[in-house]
């Protein structure tokens, strides 16, 4: 987690800003507010379903949730995001009750926790450091990170968990961080073109496992390539999907409206639809 840790998620259209919105006052003084009702579900008289959940459980929605957050951000839409938001906080708060009861720690020191954290690693802010830029925000914030996490691998942050495009580009830039990279574009592109020939021989050769592996290696070597001319593969990835979903409902409608479905068409029709569908720039 950094300064800028959702900038690589963040790349839809931009939130627009209300600058006469009345949300100055809001201090976030009715947090504990959630924090009762959660507790009220989760006692013996509450929500059956809620008191049956564990950490393992809620994970997958921690991760559904979070991405519907990046969707939210995506669209533009602040009704969308404060909705998501609030399901996110749902979970954090879900899953803190259920790690105080463990009796591991409370609400309070999550709290607390991140708020040391912050203030330790800003001390241009809270501290007598100076910070002239945002790139001087970060390396201050790199430099703490570092000195408090002496000792672990240089991978240990990246989590296991993460997508795994966006797994690749972090694992990138943690390497790069200690010198293991390229040092120019070319050197990415050129691993690229070799681990597509690797590929190409292990398809070639009807190597199921080592074609997968190669698979790997190429995707790898994509978002390595993206890492360094300083574009995400993750947003690249979503974008082309986004085209290509548009694309192939408006061929699916055009065939419905012809009695069919694309099932029923042949390859030549089929190619005439994608190239209408591309033509009105779905």
């Amino acid at each position: 987690m950094g300064p800028c840790w959702l900038a690589p998620l963040a790349r839809g259209t931009a939130l627009p800003m209300d600058e006469t919105a009345e949300t100055d006052e809001q201090r976030g003084e009715k947090l504990p507010r959630l924090v009762k009702v959660m507790r009220d579900l989760l006692a013996p008289d509450g929500c059956a379903w809620d008191r049956e959940q564990t950490l393992q459980t809620l994970r997958p929605y921690v991760i559904e949730e979070a991405f519907e957050v990046v969707d939210a951000i995506d669209r533009g839409s602040p009704e969308m995001l404060k909705e998501e938001l609030g399901d996110l906080l749902l979970q954090i708060v879900f899953q803190g009750e259920l790690a105080q009861r463990s009796g591991w720690f409370g609400h309070d020191d999550i709290v607390d926790a991140v708020c040391e954290k912050l203030i330790r690693r800003h001390p241009h802010v809270f501290g007598d450091e100076t910070a002239s830029d945002s790139a001087s925000a970060l390396a201050n914030w790199e430099r703490l990170k570092k000195k408090e996490k002496a000792g672990r691998g240089a991978l240990d942050g990246v989590p296991a968990a993460m997508p795994a495009l966006l797994r690749a580009v972090r694992v990138g830039e943690k390497a790069s961080a200690v010198g293991y990279d390229w040092p120019d574009v070319s050197g990415a592109r050129a691993k690229v073109d070799e681990e597509l020939g690797e590929l190409d021989r292990a398809l070639a050769a009807d190597e199921t496992e080592a074609a997968e592996a190669e698979l790997g290696d190429v995707l790898f070597a994509l978002a390595s390539l993206g890492r360094k001319r300083g574009l995400d593969p993750e947003a690249a990835l979503r974008g082309t999907l986004d085209r290509f979903s548009k694309r192939f409902t408006h061929a699916e409608s055009a065939a419905r409206k012809e009695g069919k479905g694309l099932d029923e068409l042949d390859a030549a029709a089929l190619d005439a639809l994608w190239e209408r569908a591309k033509a009105e720039e779905l």
